[in-house]
């Protein structure tokens, strides 16, 4: 980027010109939002969210949760079977794989979305809100058990004090709604394969002393399976893909109308499924080759070291190792799965959030769980998705425990969305795939049974959690049939009158259009409005409601139904004296994407933007919006920030 020159208009108006230097026509993104232009009305415009995420991001979402099992699980295994361990992991290896295979049915049979939420609403709105508040109680446990492993790894006294202070500090940037979770997601995903895969091959010259070690099951059939439906972990992550299914990119040829997404899904779960099913399987089997592991209450003590089974991987690396470099490749697992299992703590949050605001939207759930802050983040959904896991980490503070609490909720909502789809008529399944599902649903649903059954903390805990979901379900249902009975309807269900466009051109050829994308009714506006006047420019105003959460409401979304781009936009008719300013509305994931796409798309040949008044710590959390349109925006087209 070539150095800012200074300007000075005939108002005494400073600004800085960005004149950008690279070379070649920047292709324009298409990113979703809500945009409309209007003089004195709103002109819908039908948009969709945005399908930018690719099978590498996929599948990141994916490993974030499924991946980080191995940290925890192969040790809960040896806790529970000790020495003939490895025939529980191998049967939930196969369990995972079944379940993988599952999920790539549903996600080519609902491309919008084919959460548990999603795809059973159309079948039965109870079982929906049942799927979904069990969806919300694996989130909770899925927060706290991550934060807990990753500071067990790390080797911390008191694991679940900092594993609370992390919760809450993730929390709170979440608060800002960051924006760039999702790449450092993927970024953390790659050395965590790369030391899987390097722990892996130093544990094949020890596998056949493990062999050696390998002990038949004890004890009756009950136990095994009780032993069994303990470690069977880590699964939700595919309910979390599944549900980003509406925001992948479609296959080469598939339209909206016609969305098809195979060509993204598949890949990722097949990828991930083989890495977690082989190298799980793998470590859990050279696991056995550790001499002098015993069972002491519960937790798992080696020689020379206590209390291993939390960092079960950490001590392998160690031992096979050896030595000073031993200690330092532990140290690595250590770091590498810790940041892991921070960003499914991250995906935990994040998706807690987003649950809680579609629910709140379909009128599920109180209105209070969409209510947005500044930054477009739902402040109160937050808070819960922060507070529940850090009391549970606190209360609990067992990986165990938490084990227990975990299952029972991720089990619930893959059995339900299994069971549903499997039994839908109306879907295009083949045969042994539906047979695939509906055997896999049986195997759920015991699984599910034993834990309510044999888990008195579990089946409290999901009681609990649907108590209150169906609590709250139950006084937005009353609210709802109180205003029907006095006569009055729902902002969100009053019909839309829309007239249809003028005849006539909007956008007139003649003289220089100008964008300025304003978030206030100050110095920026008032410089746009001079600017315009003096150089005889049309001016569009345009109002980015900045949201990473959004749902079709919000895309139709118009700018009367926004207090704040109606009273800047009030505002800027009675300043503009001599100039009719048309008015642009957006509501989208990305401020900066979306400035551009409409710059480009009105042929606007300058875009004004302010400088944003931030701290160092929200401009890193929100990003650089100014950098962001700078580098985007056409060649052909000059921007101006206000200073």
């Amino acid at each position: 980027m070539a150095p800012a020159r200074q300007l000075t208009s005939s108002a005494s108006l400073k600004a800085k010109e960005v004149v950008k230097a690279a070379p070649g026509k920047v292709k324009r993104p298409r990113r979703a939002s809500s945009a409309s232009i209007q003089s004195d009305e709103l002109i819908p415009t039908n948009v969709k969210r945005p399908r930018n995420v690719d099978w590498k991001r996929a599948a990141a979402i994916l490993y974030g949760d499924w991946g980080t099992s191995k940290a925890y699980v192969i040790g809960l295994a040896f806790a529970v079977a000790g020495y003939s361990s490895f025939w529980l992991i191998a049967p939930m290896c196969i369990l995972t794989a079944l379940v993988g295979l599952n999920y790539i049915v549903i996600c080519r049979l609902y491309p919008d979305g084919g959460g548990v939420y999603a795809s059973v609403r159309h079948r039965s709105e109870v079982i929906s809100i049942v799927g979904a508040f069990l969806l919300i109680a694996d989130y909770l446990v899925t927060a706290a058990i991550s934060a807990l492993s990753a500071f067990a790894y790390l080797g911390v006294p008191h694991p679940e004090k900092f594993a609370a202070a992390a919760i809450l500090i993730i929390g709170l940037l979440n608060l800002f709604g960051p924006r760039h979770t999702g790449g450092l997601a993927f970024l953390i995903s790659v050395p965590t394969v790369l030391v899987v895969i390097a722990l892996g091959a130093l544990s094949i010259p020890h596998l056949a002393n493990a062999w050696h070690n390998l002990q038949p099951l004890h004890g009756s059939p009950s136990k095994n399976w009780a032993g069994f439906v303990g470690i069977v972990l880590a699964l939700s992550g595919v309910e979390a893909i599944a549900n980003a299914t509406g925001v992948m990119k479609l296959n080469p040829g598939s339209t909206e109308a016609n969305p098809r997404v195979t060509k993204t899904s598949t890949p990722a779960i097949l990828i991930v499924l083989i890495e977690v099913c082989v190298f799980t399987a793998l470590l859990g089997l050279a696991m056995l080759a550790l001499s002098g592991l015993t069972n002491v209450n519960g937790d798992v003590n080696a020689p020379g070291a206590e209390g291993v089974r939390d960092y079960m991987l950490r001590y392998m690396g160690q031992v096979f190792v050896g030595g000073a470099l031993g200690h330092a490749f532990g140290f690595v697992i250590s770091v590498v799965f810790g940041l892991l299992l921070f960003s499914a703590v991250n995906t935990a949050i994040v998706d807690l959030i987003t649950i809680q605001f579609l629910m709140s939207r379909d009128r599920e759930i109180p209105q209070i769980f969409q209510r947005l802050n500044r930054w477009g983040v739902p402040a109160f959904g937050m808070g819960l998705a922060t507070i529940v896991p850090m009391l549970l980490v606190l209360c609990v503070k067992d990986m165990a425990g938490l084990a227990d609490l975990y299952a029972v909720g991720v089990v619930g909502a893959i059995a339900t969305n299994l069971g549903a789809t499997a039994t839908d008529r109306k879907l295009a399944i083949k045969m042994w795939e539906r047979a695939l599902m509906f055997t896999t649903f049986l195997v759920m649903i015991g699984i599910e049974m034993s834990l309510l059954i044999d888990k008195p903390n579990a089946r409290y805990f999901a009681v609990t959690i649907l108590a209150v979901g169906l609590i709250l379900r139950g006084l937005v249902l009353e609210r709802r049939m109180k205003r029907e009975t006095a006569g009055t309807l729902e902002a969100g269900h009053t019909p839309l009158l829309l007239r249809q466009p003028k005849a006539e051109p909007l956008l007139s050829s003649d003289g220089e259009a100008v964008l300025c994308a304003i978030r206030s009714a100050g110095r920026t506006l008032d410089f746009a409005l001079h600017e315009a006047a003096k150089m005889g420019s049309r001016l569009y105003l345009l109002f980015v409601r900045e949201q990473p959460f959004m749902t079709e409401e919000d895309v139709g979304r118009k700018w009367q139904d926004d207090r704040e781009a109606s009273a800047i936009f009030a505002e800027a008719k009675r300043k503009a004296a001599n100039i009719t300013p048309l008015f642009c509305y957006a509501v989208s994931p990305s401020a900066a994407e979306t400035i551009v796409d409409v710059a480009a798309t009105l042929g606007a040949s300058r875009v004004i933007l302010g400088a944003p008044q931030r701290s160092a710590l929200i401009a890193l959390l929100r990003g650089d919006v100014i950098r962001e349109v700078s580098d985007s925006l056409p060649e052909d087209i000059g921007l101006l920030v206000y200073a």
